[in-house]
């Protein structure tokens, strides 16, 4: 099957905005961005950026499927009329119907766009019981190859080191059912994961959570007003050593919990907390594109309000006060200080954000199917006293309070 190339409509778009944008810093802020042309002219993705070294040019503002229900095709169609080409999903969003929707919206136009799955694998998993997850994946997306293939949701390096995983990829890639190799990760042991997935030419793309709540470079000018510092600071030490590798890298989880209501009586001039955050994640120059998961035409074109645009200093004061109002119930993605606490192994940091698709996304389904990935995830919690994770978590998280609920809410 013929791969996507850059149509004319994305190509002269591309052209227009590369040259100013491709070398975007952190410290590049201008005076405004404006969140959306102005009249009734839509929104439309002005930026299109080479994926690493898979030789795939991507919308910087990409399609996130982790909450596409069946039948929501209108959604994907309005994505990709807004100039989207890059879809992301897994075969366990809403149990294979998050592919089987967006399957059938890209059909005709598979040529155009660029799709990608993942798969959650453990390590004594099978390379038969790999291809059999990625043919199911085929089957649904109604195509013959994924431009990606992620090991999904990784926290612990036994999973990357399967030589199961590798032999089963390069069978993949070798019948065409896969272009490119990638890992997922957004939770404990993220960075020793990235850097043995990197160290060991593994991996084409990674998918790893980032965004201004997690970044040291974010706190460092208002620590005196903070009641908390991000404990991440090799995080942007990993997405420059993958960048420097040539492996393409997509951010996601974005919006530090997406409690994008809190934020509505704060936007002024058109501007929105979400672009806010997109337009910091993009400014990073090692960062290739992000993900956001999208669930409404207005979803989509407020997202790409953001695409293109450079960081401006009417960000910060939305990301400052976002920051102050959810720091203290947001887990740190990667952060890992809490795992040694728990002498029971309890993943914290998993738990924590499937409670954040239940509570912040309001998403039980999603949070179900991802807590049940987790084995026993905090069945522990329901008998342990608290006291060997109290005061684990540097940013203050009351972990003790949390786990318990969380899982009966979850396994109820």
């Amino acid at each position: 099957m013929k791969k996507p190339e850059d149509g004319p409509q994305l190509g002269r778009r591309r052209l227009l905005r590369q040259g100013v944008l491709a070398g975007l810093g952190l410290g590049a802020l201008g005076r405004r961005a404006s969140a959306l042309p102005p009249g009734p002219t839509p929104a439309t993705v002005q930026r299109y950026v080479p994926l690493g070294r898979t030789g795939m040019r991507i919308s910087d503002i990409s399609f996130g499927g982790s909450r596409l229900s069946a039948g929501e095709t209108d959604v994907v169609r309005h994505a990709l009329d807004r100039g989207i080409n890059y879809f992301d999903t897994a075969d366990s969003y809403r149990r294979g119907d998050s592919e089987t929707t967006i399957g059938e919206a890209v059909r005709d136009r598979r040529d155009r766009v660029y799709l990608t799955s993942k798969t959650y694998t453990r390590p004594s998993d099978r390379r038969d019981s790999m291809m059999r997850a990625l043919e199911g994946s085929l089957r649904r997306l109604r195509t013959d190859y994924v431009d990606v293939y992620f090991n999904h949701a990784v926290n612990e390096v036994a999973r990357l080191q399967n030589p199961e995983w590798h032999e089963f990829t390069a069978r993949a890639k070798q019948q065409g059912k896969i272009r490119a190799v990638g890992m997922s990760g957004h939770a404990g042991r993220l960075i020793e994961c990235l850097d043995y997935a990197l160290d060991s030419d593994s991996v084409d793309v990674i998918l790893a959570a980032y965004n201004f709540g997690q970044d040291p470079a974010f706190y460092q000018p208002y620590t005196r007003s903070f009641d908390f510092i991000a404990r991440q600071p090799q995080l942007p030490r990993v997405l420059q050593k993958a960048k420097s590798k040539g492996v393409g890298v997509i951010a996601m989880k974005t919006l530090m919990g997406a409690r994008l209501n809190d934020m509505r009586p704060f936007e002024k001039g058109g501007a929105t907390f979400a672009q806010a955050a997109f337009r910091w994640v993009l400014s990073n120059q090692n960062v290739d594109a992000l993900i956001v998961t999208m669930t409404s035409p207005s979803d989509i074109d407020e997202y790409v309000g953001a695409s293109g645009s450079p960081a401006a200093a009417e960000d910060l004061p939305l990301l400052r006060r976002y920051a102050r109002a959810n720091g203290a119930s947001q887990c740190r993605y990667g952060c890992a200080e809490c795992l040694s606490a728990c002498p029971y192994g309890v993943p914290i940091g998993d738990v924590l954000r499937a409670r954040m698709y239940a509570v912040d996304y309001g998403d039980l389904a999603l949070a179900r199917s991802e807590y049940a990935l987790l084995s026993a995830g905090a069945a522990p919690c329901l008998s342990c006293s608290g006291r060997p994770c109290q005061g684990a978590c540097p940013h203050g998280l009351p972990i003790a309070r949390l786990l318990a609920p969380t899982h009966r809410l979850l396994t109820s």
